[in-house]
């Protein structure tokens, strides 16, 4: 048996690489694993304002969300992840987290609920109460009951569409007191979906499975020190 010659710089490189200190955005990537709500989507249907999706992202990233779908039928945005990933106005508004952020496209609102449905995921809509529909407001929702959720936000300019409020299980509003009664997509969604990551993360601190199984000996924590992932 003819023993294989071991090329000392290659174990040299190896050793340096392991020993090496981990980057700032590697560290940072470790420590906020455990943060992030997994089969949790944000899906944009139809969305015509480029700064808005940017906004979006930026707060999906920002939160632990971890996906984003966006339903495209003008097909303004590429199919191509790492196209979309440099995109420069997406980037710009995004504040870079397209970068950190898996977003998928779709053609059509059917296409994205026979892709969810496929998967088992449960869609929830953000809407005005609408009439024959289980319509809550964001403070009564239990958005923790569901094992695999995607959150629906319509258009800027119409709103969700009755197709995605016919094939979801509920709506969701927010409670407004002035004048004026709606909100913009980047702000909605920042109110939203803080309060759907923060229910999912306090049920993961406590359970590694559905339905309240699994319980954990030590809660994982639900929010990251300050000083950790710098």
């Amino acid at each position: 048996m003819v023993e294989e010659a071991i090329d000392p710089s290659a174990t040299a490189l190896a050793e340096a690489q392991a020993q090496a200190p981990k980057s700032s955005a590697r560290r940072r990537a470790d420590a906020i694993k455990q943060f992030r709500c997994k089969n949790l989507i944000a899906v944009l249907e139809n969305p015509t304002d480029i700064k808005n999706i940017g906004t979006v992202i930026r707060n999906v990233n920002a939160l632990g969300v971890e996906k984003v779908y966006i339903v495209d039928p003008r097909g303004a945005l590429p199919d191509d992840w790492e196209e979309l990933r440099h995109d420069r106005a997406i980037s710009k508004t995004s504040v870079s987290a397209v970068k950190w952020t898996f977003v998928r496209r779709f053609p059509s609102t059917a296409a994205c609920f026979d892709h969810l449905e496929r998967n088992r995921f449960t869609s929830i809509v953000t809407s005005p109460h609408v009439k024959g529909k289980h319509s809550i407001y964001l403070h009564e929702g239990d958005f923790a009951a569901f094992t695999k959720l995607a959150v629906w936000f319509g258009s800027e300019a119409v709103g969700i569409s009755d197709e995605a409020i016919a094939r979801s299980t509920m709506c969701v509003s927010i409670p407004m007191f002035g004048m004026i009664e709606s909100l913009n997509l980047g702000t909605s969604s920042g109110i939203v979906l803080y309060e759907v990551t923060r229910q999912r993360r306090a049920y993961q601190s406590q359970y590694r499975l559905r339905d309240r199984r699994g319980k954990r000996e030590t809660p994982l924590p639900t929010v990251l020190p300050a000083s950790d992932g710098a």
